[in-house]
């Protein structure tokens, strides 16, 4: 077990979830852990999960709080004019997503970079932006918050994998799988993403997409690895499907 960050064992809002939340985890899952220790104990991150099940976020939140770090999520901006809902957001330093490509999106996300590494938090951004639609589960085509987000502020790139939550809640499924208990969830950590050869070109479009790219390979990759297969050799491509990609948490 990692050792706890102080804002782990500091009071919280964390708290009082993780009394709800890891419980019920525990019950439904097992969770194997592979590069644990790739998670850092102190400082900023920024931690970059594929997605393939709404059940995703609460292994994710489980498993970065068994780790010993406070599960913070880039969230619908919408979510925070939402009554209570918006305050606990805030008052857990959940970061709203900067959805539109503007000069005042660019302010925001350095903004929220800077926030970040002043307070030494962490961030988990679905760099897919919604469930894949990949018809077996790999990784689609990556958006650029996450990237972007590390980028302006320098901040570890974190990719992970995480496969067996589609056995207690598949792709769009209605309800969970409650029995038999505890189904093995394999978690990954990869290794932070060289982006230092882009830091000067972190405004430029090609730069970006460049970023975006090394992170869905390395997920990609991580993902191989614990489901001993190789995945398509084209990344799907919602638009080139017709595929609407709504639910978006990402830029």
């Amino acid at each position: 077990m990692a050792a706890a960050s102080t804002e782990k064992t500091r009071p919280s809002l964390f708290w009082a979830l993780a009394v709800v939340v890891v419980p019920f985890v525990t019950y439904l899952s097992k969770m194997r852990f592979t590069g644990r220790e790739k998670l850092p104990a102190e400082g900023s991150f920024v931690l970059a999960p594929n997605h393939y099940s709404e059940f995703d976020p609460l292994i994710v939140a489980a498993a970065v709080w068994r780790l010993g770090r406070a599960p913070r999520f880039m969230a619908k901006e919408s979510l925070f004019r939402v009554p209570v809902v918006g305050a606990a957001l805030r008052a857990t330093g959940m970061i709203p997503v900067a959805r539109a490509s503007s000069r005042a999106a660019s302010a925001q996300t350095i903004s929220q970079s800077r926030e970040l590494v002043e307070n030494g938090r962490g961030v988990i951004v679905y760099p897919e932006g919604t469930l894949t639609r990949d018809p077996d589960l790999w990784p689609m085509r990556g958006k650029s918050g996450a990237v972007r987000l590390a980028m302006a502020g320098g901040i570890p790139l974190i990719p992970m994998a995480q496969w067996g939550t589609q056995a207690i809640m598949g792709r769009y499924q209605k309800g969970l799988k409650l029995w038999p208990p505890r189904k093995p969830i394999d978690i990954v950590f990869g290794d932070p993403i060289d982006l230092s050869d882009l830091k000067d070109r972190q405004g430029e479009p090609a730069a970006i997409a460049e970023a975006t790219d090394r992170l869905m390979n390395a997920i990609t990759a991580l993902l191989e690895e614990i489901r001993h297969e190789k995945a398509p050799a084209k990344r799907w491509n919602p638009a080139e499907h017709g595929q609407k990609e709504t639910g978006r948490l990402d830029s």
